[in-house]
């Protein structure tokens, strides 16, 4: 007789099998520009204006530093059936061949919310999904599993729409890329 083995479990992040965002790294260091350029600048100001001490400088780098925290992007990682998205503060993961409903929210900054039968859910911006055609394969992959199993019962349209979208936008690139566009 064979041998019956269990279902593999899903590769956390950090290990291999998982892609994560591509921009992150120069997304964070961005911020950090950010961060320390208002810092130098602010500390300037108030250096000329002749009030600058030392209580003051370190009242300007918390200020500096909640202006890291404030435009630090959230570090999204995802692999075959999950995805998840570091915040500062925690992860959330969800597993998306188990999706019951993708939602879209906003309409200025647009994002995904997408809620697994497991009762876990996270909040995903658009932009890393056009940004991160794999990350996208991924996800679209879950979708379609769940699907198929009958579990996504809300949202199939917004993934949809969301595969026209990007897939057109791919193939217009490689069309272009060709030379046939």
């Amino acid at each position: 007789m064979g041998t019956r083995t269990a279902p593999a479990a899903p590769v956390p992040a950090g290990r291999r099998g998982h892609v994560v965002d591509r921009h992150w790294r120069a997304d964070a260091r961005h911020a950090l520009r950010c961060s320390l350029a208002f810092i130098g600048l602010i500390m300037l100001l108030d250096w000329g204006a002749g009030g600058l001490t030392l209580p003051r400088a370190g009242l300007w780098a918390g200020l500096g530093g909640l202006v890291l925290v404030v435009l630090l992007p959230s570090r999204v990682t995802a692999g075959d059936g999950w995805l998840a998205v570091r915040g500062l503060v925690r992860e959330r993961r969800v597993r998306t061949d188990a999706l019951v409903a993708v939602r879209r929210c906003g309409s200025t900054a647009v994002c995904l919310v997408l809620r697994d039968a497991h009762g876990q859910w996270l909040e995903l911006d658009l932009r890393v999904l056009d940004a991160n055609p794999l990350i996208w394969h991924l996800v679209d992959a879950g979708a379609r599993r769940s699907a198929e199993r009958g579990t996504l019962r809300h949202g199939a349209d917004v993934v949809g729409k969301l595969t026209d979208r990007l897939d057109g936008r791919e193939a217009r690139a490689v069309l272009k890329a060709s030379g046939l566009r």
